[in-house]
């Protein structure tokens, strides 16, 4: 037999220049560079000018460090959003935006003097301010490169910042109209307050830890009531937060629970049962006290008295008789309370305190005191609560302000002030804990114990607290002077609606992905209290008002507004100032007659301020409010979604945006919270190094971010993977397609059915991306468009078809047609591409078409319009794969090395169809059975496609197909 003649020559397997290798993290700068040059963001924008406009509104990152994986998400997302809308057609800009006042940043400023042992309070204010602008200028330049690095296309230069001069006057001239309208006032009301960075907290810069605090019950001795048996008794109230005793003003009790008077019978021998009434208070015997307290929460009460006794003395030998056994002598509802008084259990320590020598009445607060836990009986602080506070002024208690900024108790405040130990309980724990076993433990409970109204203390309580997010130290809450919006009052310029009303009202009118983001953010209007504008701080937008000093109300003129707006937009934050003040002012007023505000505004109203300098000033043009969507994290809806809201239903009385997105938080590989204490955090930047930005990007928008979701090396080795099968199915359209020229185009009529079935699933995969684009179901676009690729491409059509392309003459009708569905294919596919692998989809246009200009100009596909019997399809796949199963046993044996040699047996009853090019094997016959079976063929195999075919003689032979294409080519040479 003589040698083999070699046809590997003759058979037209794919060519590209297309690397199988991405090597994104070398490849990637230099297309952005040249996006660079060649302005593709301004170009974008005049390709669609004039279309259908489609809004999204950056929320703007703090300007204050590397971005991380959060960032990344967040902004692929958008980048998404913006780009799918661009490919249907419509005028999408995106301004990107920071934030870059408030305390986030000037914490950072500060970190900075404290590591060089500087003062911030002994630098001049101005000089202060500028190096906080520096320092947030810095991270912009910074933040705006590495989103840029990760694929974001955008105005980079020219984005909104809220330090901007233009952005701070229109920040001010937004206060001003909640001024000029009435809907701003000044007032006394606790609010959430750091200690450590000694300003007011907004709800969306607190976090919540849980910790262990001491729980104590102290009685209050009742000295008046319409009940004659509670005079003598005491009131007993729980609380967790001990160093709120010190200013405690009232008790509550609910109107309808019931209350029991209880005396005890005994208690255990050692602990004072014997001592006499005069004893020294530590000694006093409980035995005889009688006490009141909600029915269903006496036991726990006994119970909790019972571990304090416990933790000085061993039970006596007598046992349980001996524990204290509640005698319960009189039973009342709580409403029979109104009017009793008791005294402060530390009047007959402070004798000479006013303040703790007044009666403290017993209120009806049936709105917030329930018998879950405590007493039933709870200790009012104005000071110190919100419900507190408001319960307490109804009744002509006001707050004593006996709190500092720092946490500390006032030099002259009667009990704890003066030491600076003492002064400390508000905010060192230790300091409030339970008495110890040698007398001592918290001046509070020490005191309280003294005093003989201490029931019981244990540092046992776990509970969740509030802290703030920078500091991470816990917070208080502090009543204290400061600048508020009210929920309720009627704005007579909306039809006399609350703000409450207002932004529910433009809720119901909003929506919301997912959904279930409108109750959140609903539930949280609908509760708030009035929002707190004032931060006692030195970085941000002032608080721009005058205060008449003797009437105490600011001055709305405005004309003196119009003066505080021009100077903001021409010298920034810093014009307003004592030296402006005057000019500021006008002739008409004389400074002597007004206070200055120098507080500055929370920077969530700055933030919620920006739909109306960015969407609204005209310096981007291509810009409208209201935004088509918000598009941030699910913390937003007590964040910027709803500062937005409130900012722009007080002065325009709807909200600035037509539909809102969140997303949910990055956890890492295990499900737990990132965390740098805890090494687990993953960086983009780095990401990027090692895989390049479409991995991270193809990451993003592959996880189901309505949800937390989740990120590590395996999760994004996984990735990469999915990115190297999409890559691939591109470098085959690109190898298959080479030299492809117009002539060769065969209308769809005159195709085979698997061409045009397969344009029918392609035109299932647009319409099934269509709403996916319309829903932002990101996760389902991405999958959908992977599985196409894997699924009905790679693994069906492009395997069954490669022995046409490889085989069939350049001329051949089939091949012909094969080559325009791949066509076809490739025009869809990249660009349905282009949003998720930015840089990829870009190297496989410019690929093809190197003088095509960037894909990314292009628009949605032109997708035909195909029928196909999908029932018919759908057998014959799922046959196709029992073969497939039925041939593989014979593969491992070695029996068949590929299912080119192996002769199947089908069901009679399967669907018409050239089976044999369906299934890639020898030969394909009818059964009369249901089950699939396989032998290996007798034929003998082309040499040049590798069939085994009846006709071939042996083995290298040709057969007829192959004969004919090798002697048109040959003759053609």
């Amino acid at each position: 037999m003589t040698d083999e003649r070699d046809y590997r020559d003759t058979v037209f397997l794919p060519k590209t220049d297309f690397p199988m290798k991405a090597g994104l993290p070398q490849k990637e700068p230099g297309i952005l560079a040249r996006w660079q040059e060649q302005d593709l963001y301004r170009r974008i924008r005049d390709a669609r000018a004039g279309r259908e406009k489609f809004i999204l509104h950056d929320g703007p990152p703090y300007a204050n460090g590397d971005i991380h994986v959060g960032h990344a998400l967040n902004h692929v997302l958008k980048d998404m959003v913006v780009r799918t809308q661009t490919l249907l057609g419509k005028d999408a800009p995106y301004v990107p935006g920071w934030d870059c006042h408030g305390l986030p940043i000037e914490w950072k400023v500060e970190e900075q003097y404290r590591k060089k042992k500087k003062n911030k309070d002994e630098v001049p204010p101005r000089e202060f301010r500028a190096e906080c602008r520096a320092y947030a200028a810095h991270w912009v330049d910074v933040q705006r490169e590495q989103l840029k690095r990760l694929g974001i296309g955008g105005d980079w230069d020219n984005p909104y910042l809220t330090m901007d001069f233009a952005a701070e006057s229109l920040i001010v001239a937004e206060l001003l109209k909640f001024a000029e309208s009435g809907m701003l006032y000044r007032g006394a009301k606790p609010v959430m307050w750091s200690p450590v960075e000694k300003t007011a907290l907004a709800e969306a810069e607190v976090e919540y830890e849980d910790i262990v605090s001491t729980q104590i019950d102290v009685a209050f001795e009742i000295v008046e009531s319409a009940v004659d048996e509670l005079v003598g008794a005491h009131a007993v109230i729980w609380t967790t937060t001990p160093w709120t005793i010190p200013v405690n003003q009232a008790i509550a009790y609910g109107s309808d629970v019931d209350y029991v008077l209880v005396a005890f019978d005994a208690e255990p021998e050692g602990y004072g049962a014997k001592a006499h009434p005069s004893a020294e208070p530590g000694a006093r015997s409980q035995v005889g006290r009688k006490v009141l307290v909600a029915e269903v929460l006496l036991e726990k009460l006994v119970a909790r008295m019972r571990s304090l006794v416990h933790d000085k003395v061993e039970a006596s030998e007598a046992g349980e008789e001996t524990l204290l056994v509640p005698h319960i002598l009189k039973r009342l509802k709580g409403s029979e309370l109104a009017g009793t008084k008791a005294r402060h259990p530390m009047a007959d320590a402070l004798p000479e305190s006013e303040f703790f020598a007044r009666p403290r009445p017993l209120l009806d607060g049936s709105d917030f005191v329930t018998t879950d836990s405590g007493t039933g009986l709870v200790h009012m602080a104005p000071d110190h609560g919100e419900d507190d506070f408001d319960l307490c002024k109804a009744h002509g208690l006001e707050p004593v302000f006996a709190v500092g900024p720092d946490g500390l108790y006032r030099d002259d405040w009667p009990w704890l002030g003066g030491s600076d130990e003492r002064r400390r309980a508000v905010i060192n724990p230790n300091l409030n804990a339970p008495p110890g076993d040698d007398g001592t433990g918290g001046p509070i409970c020490e005191d309280l114990k003294s005093a003989g109204a201490l029931l019981s203390a244990s540092a046992d309580y776990q509970h969740s607290y509030p802290h703030s997010w920078r500091s991470k130290k816990k917070i208080i809450f502090r009543c204290t002077p400061q600048w508020f919006v009210p929920m309720d009052k009627p704005m007579q310029a909306h039809g006399d609606r609350t703000l409450r009303e207002t932004a529910l009202g433009a809720l119901a009118e909003t929506r919301f992905v997912p959904a279930k983001g409108r109750n959140r953010i609903g539930s949280m209007v609908e509760g708030r209290p009035d929002w707190v504008l004032s931060r006692q701080r030195a970085w941000g937008v002032p608080i721009t008002l005058f205060v008449d000093r003797k009437s105490g109300q600011y001055l709305a003129d405005p004309q003196v507004n119009a003066r505080i707006v021009t100077a903001i937009r021409n010298g920034g934050v810093d014009a307003w100032s004592d030296e402006n003040a005057q000019a500021l002012l006008g002739d008409g007023y004389n400074i002597e007659d007004f206070e200055r505000i120098t507080d500055i505004l929370d920077v969530w109203f700055d933030s919620g301020s920006t739909h109306a300098f960015v969407l609204e000033s005209g310096k981007w043009p291509e810009l409208r409010s209201p935004a088509d969507l918000y598009l941030e994290g699910s913390d937003q809806h007590r964040g910027w979604f709803q500062s937005s809201l409130l900012e722009s239903c007080g002065t325009r009385g709807r909200a600035p945006y037509k539909a809102v997105l969140t997303h949910g938080f990055t956890m890492d590989a295990r499900g737990e919270k990132m965390s740098k204490s805890k090494g687990n955090t993953v960086s983009p930047l780095q990401v990027m190094e090692q895989y390049g930005a479409d991995i991270i990007r193809l990451w993003a928008l592959s996880v189901d971010y309505t949800e937390d979701h989740r990120i590590g090396d395996q999760i994004l080795k996984g990735v990469a993977d999915q990115y190297r099968k999409l890559r691939n199915t591109f470098r085959y359209l690109l190898g298959a397609l080479a030299d492809f020229d117009e002539s060769e185009r065969v209308e769809i009529a005159e195709m085979p059915e698997l061409e045009r079935y397969v344009l029918a699933l392609l035109g299932d995969l647009d319409g099934k991306l269509r709403g996916c684009v319309d829903e932002f179901d990101f996760n389902d676009y991405t999958r959908a468009l992977v599985d196409f690729c894997n699924e009905d491409l790679s693994a069906f059509f492009f395997d069954i078809r490669k022995d046409c392309l490889y085989c069939d003459a350049p001329d051949d009708p089939g091949r012909r047609a094969y080559r325009t569905v791949l066509d076809a294919l490739f025009h869809a596919l990249v660009r349905y591409a282009a949003p998720v692998l930015v840089f990829t989809a870009e190297e496989v246009w410019q690929t093809r078409f190197p003088d095509a200009g960037s894909i990314h100009l292009l628009e949605w596909p032109e997708v035909p319009e195909v029928e196909a019997d999908r029932a018919r399809w759908k057998a014959l796949r799922d046959l196709r794969e029992d073969v497939n199963e039925a041939i593989e046993p014979l593969r491992r044996e070695k029996v068949v090395r590929s299912s080119l040699e192996a002769e199947v047996t089908v069901p009679g009853a399967a669907p018409e169809a050239d089976l044999e090019e369906l299934f890639i094997t020898a030969s394909v016959a009818r059964g009369q059975g249901d089950d699939v079976s396989v032998s290996r063929t007798s034929h003998h195999k082309c040499g040049r496609c590798w069939r085994h075919l009846p006709e071939v003689g042996s083995d290298g032979e040709l057969c007829g197909r192959c004969e004919s294409v090798v002697a048109s080519l040959e003759g053609a040479q």
